[in-house]
């Protein structure tokens, strides 16, 4: 195998044509041919198999390979980007996507996985509905650069905890998991290390939280989950206090992908017999839920 491949590679080069007198080389496929087999590759392999000759990096620029790659309703999403960016190669429309587009004053966020191709989505908890967000004897906004929007809510303390957000977007048919990311304890850096103070974080062993999703078209979730359990780890083997941990919501499925989907969620709280706080909201996630098994599997 290792001389076969030895000899397809000899004489590519220079402009990537074969002058290996053994016989024809990697240069002399047609870039017609190279485009057909890179429509079965991801991006990353298609991207790594550019550099070997001229003919894989024209192949690999081919609006026919990375149409192949974007979502069957790329032409909504589309719509997304600012109108000069419209008209741009496949790949280069690909690449923006994978880097993320901003939406709504910068409080949501769409972009493509860099391998699948599925498309993904962030919510901020400055486009949610935070009950007492206002007052600042409860809650307090957080910059961080351990959120891709660079800010969190903190909650101190409070006895009626309910966070509500909405979104209605094209997503392309499939299903679609989501979840709530949050972290017990306020965190800051201290001589460049990251510590955690747990001094407000009370009330979230006492009542499990309920999160809750729902679609336009009739679709439910809910699940139950006590925040603070000191003695249990999270799935990945992380300790709940001071790690961000995702809470899956559930799942809902996308049929028809030519019509906007509406999703409300939420996480309550609400039983005034105790006070609750020491908690950080930074977002709602919204990806392919086989995109979301695969980091599970990875991450174990």
């Amino acid at each position: 195998m290792g001389a076969t491949l030895s000899s397809l590679t000899e004489g590519v080069g220079n402009g990537g044509s074969s002058t290996s007198l053994m016989g024809p080389g990697l240069g002399d496929i047609p870039e017609s041919c190279v485009a057909c087999v890179f429509m079965y590759l991801t991006p990353p392999e298609i991207c790594n198999l550019a550099r070997l000759n001229r003919a894989f990096r024209g192949a690999a620029s081919s609006d026919s390979v990375w149409e192949s790659k974007l979502p069957s309703n790329y032409q909504d999403l589309l719509q997304l980007l600012p109108p000069d960016d419209v008209h741009r190669s496949k790949k280069d429309i690909f690449a923006l996507f994978a880097r993320s587009v901003p939406l709504d004053d910068g409080t949501k966020e769409v972009w493509l996985d860099r391998v699948t191709g599925g498309v993904c989505m962030s919510i901020s908890a400055k486009a949610m509905s935070i009950t007492g967000i206002e007052d600042r004897r409860y809650w307090s906004w957080i910059p961080t650069e351990e959120s891709r929007f660079h800010v969190v809510a903190f909650l101190q303390q409070i006895w009626w905890f309910e966070v509500d957000g909405w979104v209605k977007f094209c997503f392309p048919a499939g299903i679609y998991s989501l979840s709530f990311r949050l972290h017990l304890g306020r965190f800051s850096k201290r001589l460049g290390r990251r510590v955690c103070n747990y001094e407000n974080a009370h009330g979230w062993d006492l009542r499990p939280v309920r999160f809750e999703l729902s679609t336009s078209d009739g679709q439910q979730a809910s699940c139950e989950c006590c925040l603070d359990e000191p003695e249990k780890d999270d799935a990945n083997g992380n300790n709940r206090r001071g790690s961000w941990i995702e809470y899956e919501v559930g799942e809902f499925i996308v049929g028809d992908s030519e019509t906007a989907m509406e999703i409300r969620f939420s996480m309550k709280q609400i039983d005034c017999t105790h006070s609750k706080g020491g908690l950080c909201v930074d977002s709602v996630s919204i990806i392919p839920s086989d995109l979301r098994e695969r980091r599970k599997r990875f991450l174990r």
